[in-house]
């Protein structure tokens, strides 16, 4: 999954939601994000394989929450207005019930503006990772408590958790939701064998 970022402040001062909106809707066949400086973020769809490891690790994320009901699970076409200003969507994310239901219908049918409290990015071949890392980095400046850089190819896994220095695994065999979403412990054989 290839990422570029276009500066459009020549063209226009500000993308707004609705223009995002409109603008993803227009285009399904691309995923766009915007960072904090108000840059237009174009992604290209993921290979086959990565969006097989994708599904594999949302679904054993949707699982864990069907059987404890905490949260709300989000696949990779969920956009959030974070906290920064950004618009993301990240592979899979994932927020508390009490976070979910303190936002209005209104703002669950378009991006939400609301920090998830974990996120997780999944590494394709044609990623590169100072980027993935900055958008992590970016994810810990928001409210999001939990985050999961998975990269295959490398078979390294970095953990980023609100105000603590990155953790960086090699080969795990799985992760943990920590106290954050307790008892999930998710399967990482598959994707990094």
């Amino acid at each position: 999954m290839t990422s570029y970022a276009i500066n459009l402040k020549p063209l226009v001062k500000h993308i707004s939601d609705n223009d995002l909106e409109r603008l993803c809707a227009s285009n399904p066949e691309l995923k766009f994000e915007t960072d904090a400086a108000g840059n237009l973020i174009v992604i290209s769809p993921t290979g086959s394989e990565n969006g097989k490891f994708n599904l594999t690790l949302a679904s054993q994320i949707w699982n864990w929450n069907n059987l404890t009901s905490l949260g709300v699970v989000f696949d990779s076409s969920t956009g959030f207005k974070l906290s920064n200003g950004a618009t993301r969507s990240p592979e899979v994310s994932w927020m508390a019930l009490t976070k979910w239901n303190s936002l209005t219908d209104k703002q669950k049918r378009g991006f939400a503006p609301i920090d998830p409290d974990f996120v997780l990015e999944l590494m394709s071949p044609t990623d590169d990772l100072l980027t993935a890392q900055k958008k992590m980095r970016e994810y810990m400046t928001c409210d999001i408590k939990l985050g999961w850089l998975i990269n295959p190819d490398d078979g390294q896994v970095e953990i980023y958790r609100q105000g603590k220095d990155k953790e960086v695994l090699n080969n795990p065999s799985s992760l943990s939701g920590e106290d954050i979403m307790p008892n999930l412990v998710v399967d990482l054989s598959e994707i990094l064998s």
